[in-house]
């Protein structure tokens, strides 16, 4: 109603929790959508003012039907040529697979402080940049292992890391969540994430859990070129972790658009001819050293400049 809040809750009033809230509609764009309870026990917990971060909205209502249930008879109407009306049997209930690579949720323990670090860099230097990185333990690792390729490539540009190490795709959309990205104007934002889903996630939730980052970014920073990295190669040789992520950018290489989304998969780059990773580029066989970050670089170089209207 014009002029007034506006709410639509589902709860389980058993277990005290919000099962979905959709809050403020009035605001349009800036409403707030949220599923499920906050770590802390928040029994009403939304995102605030992501309703613009859907292109639709739409409600699934999920009905468990308790053992032992029956079904009671319709009466019917006058004149119905059927005198008995059948009723099936309720079908077994199907287990819901949450898919939590596309559900935000905080880092705990020692990691926290990194994540907060991050997250206060943005608030600290908030305003224009060349490029902003974001990722996990890989992308954390140039101010470590790559710090002297990134002074060679990114010292002269205006660049921001918002790396943190041991990150997943859900990760990353709460630091999104908590504004992350607020304040801050890049031209080019280089995506890399994903590796650290490969050890229990499926292919389909990796997806839709980078997905979920690159189309965030291309709302929360309209104006900003997404250069999406292939999940890097990872193990001493071939694995079904590797396989796993190669499939999952098989997929991933359909969100270029030719405009605004990048695709660049430098795999092929960073293993030998055996299928093996040499430990002179990525010596875990995880983490490039300063040889695999000049090989990421160099990689991303030209489009970076087309991009920045460099020559």
């Amino acid at each position: 109603p014009t002029g007034d809040y506006g709410s639509m809750q589902v709860h389980n009033f058993e277990a005290k929790q919000t099962i979905f809230a959709f809050n403020h509609w009035v605001a349009g764009p800036g409403c707030d959508l949220g599923i499920g309870n906050a770590p802390a026990g928040n029994t009403d917990w939304t995102f605030a003012k992501n309703g613009a971060a859907y292109e639709s909205k739409r409600l699934r209502v999920l009905v468990r039907i308790a053992p032992g249930f029956k079904f009671k008879p319709l009466p019917q109407a006058s004149g119905s040529a059927t005198s008995t009306p059948v009723v099936s049997a309720p079908a077994a209930p199907q287990e819901v697979h949450p898919n939590t690579a596309i559900i935000p949720v905080p880092r705990t323990g020692a990691s926290t402080n990194r994540q907060s670090q991050v997250l206060q860099r943005a608030k600290d230097a908030p305003g224009d940049y060349d490029i902003e990185f974001i990722g996990d333990s890989i992308t954390q690792g140039w101010e470590g292992g790559g710090k002297n390729v990134w002074a060679e490539y990114y010292g002269k540009r205006k660049a921001i890391n918002f790396g943190v190490g041991g990150d997943r795709t859900q990760h990353v959309l709460w630091r999104f969540e908590q504004g992350q990205l607020d304040g801050i104007k890049a031209k080019v934002a280089v995506v890399m994430i994903g590796t650290n889903n490969s050890g229990n996630d499926p292919e389909e939730d990796i997806l839709a859990g980078v997905t979920a980052i690159v189309k965030q970014i291309r709302v929360r920073q309209p104006a900003t070129k997404v250069l999406l990295l292939g999940i890097f190669p990872r193990t001493k040789t071939f694995s079904q972790q590797r396989g796993k992520n190669l499939q999952v950018n098989q997929a991933l290489a359909r969100l270029d658009d030719g405009g605004n989304i990048f695709y660049l998969d430098i795999g092929s780059q960073l293993i030998e001819n055996d299928g093996s990773i040499s430990k002179d580029i990525m010596p875990d066989a995880l983490h490039p050293n300063e040889a695999g970050y000049k090989i990421w670089a160099a990689a991303m170089e030209p489009k970076i400049k087309q991009w920045l209207g460099e020559k």
